[in-house]
């Protein structure tokens, strides 16, 4: 399987870069981003450039990719909805359109958030915007998942890239544990959503719909092999 990884500096996306890098299905990652990733790996090939929309250089050949993981995201904290918009909606919208025009065998994962709202119709500014970046991705020509994790555990020395989430985390973490015994599906660690995704992206595998919740994504990502 050839991968393309969008976001891979984010905490989800160095977990899911993880989990590709070793596992042996994974024949090939493309990263594409703004900033360095400072790794170096035989099956890892990185693209760094202003604009992770453009994909118009004719060496990347987007046809021999067999998925997207697009793990790029940012937070709605402080941010008015146009420019929400343009980071969340736009921007990944304009990476699927050319994807499914370059090849519609292609499987694309999108990771949202519990709590999306799909109607559009929410008071919740960050909801509704994903809601529709859900919708329009789903009427694509290819095969899309929406994930959408609850409490996204970073693990196996995964690091956080923003800093308020680093701080956040070294808070919340001695209340993993309480957390899982009271929702048991809501805590999700990193390694399990990079299995999860190359899960539905392999052959065979069998999904319960395009939205994948929790219960979904630590289902998939413990049935996939594990290379730890």
């Amino acid at each position: 399987m050839k991968v393309i990884l969008f976001g891979a500096t984010g905490m989800i996306g160095r977990g899911v870069l993880r989990e590709c890098l070793h596992d042996d299905t994974v024949t090939s990652v493309l990263v594409i981003g703004r900033t360095p990733l400072g790794v170096t790996h035989p099956k890892l090939r990185e693209r760094v450039q202003e604009d992770p929309s453009d994909l118009s250089a004719p060496d990347l050949d987007l046809a021999a990719y067999d998925a997207c993981f697009f793990c790029l995201g940012v937070s709605s904290v402080g941010m008015k909805e146009e420019e929400y918009r343009r980071i969340t909606h736009d921007l990944t919208l304009a990476v699927a359109r050319t994807l499914a025009a370059a090849n519609p065998r292609l499987t694309f994962v999108y990771v949202s958030g519990v709590g999306t709202d799909s109607t559009g119709q929410g008071r919740s500014m960050w909801a509704r915007v994903k809601g529709q970046t859900e919708n329009d991705l789903l009427e694509l020509p290819f095969q899309a998942y929406m994930f959408r994790p609850g409490i996204v555990q970073p693990v196996r020395g995964v690091p956080s890239k923003a800093r308020l989430n680093r701080i956040l985390y070294a808070v919340t973490t001695p209340l993993i544990p309480l957390v899982r015994r009271i929702a048991p599906d809501l805590v999700i660690p990193s390694e399990a959503m990079g299995r999860a995704m190359i899960a539905v992206a392999s052959p065979g595998t069998e999904v319960a719909g395009r939205t994948l919740r929790p219960k979904d994504i630590n289902r998939l990502g413990g049935a996939a092999t594990r290379h730890n």
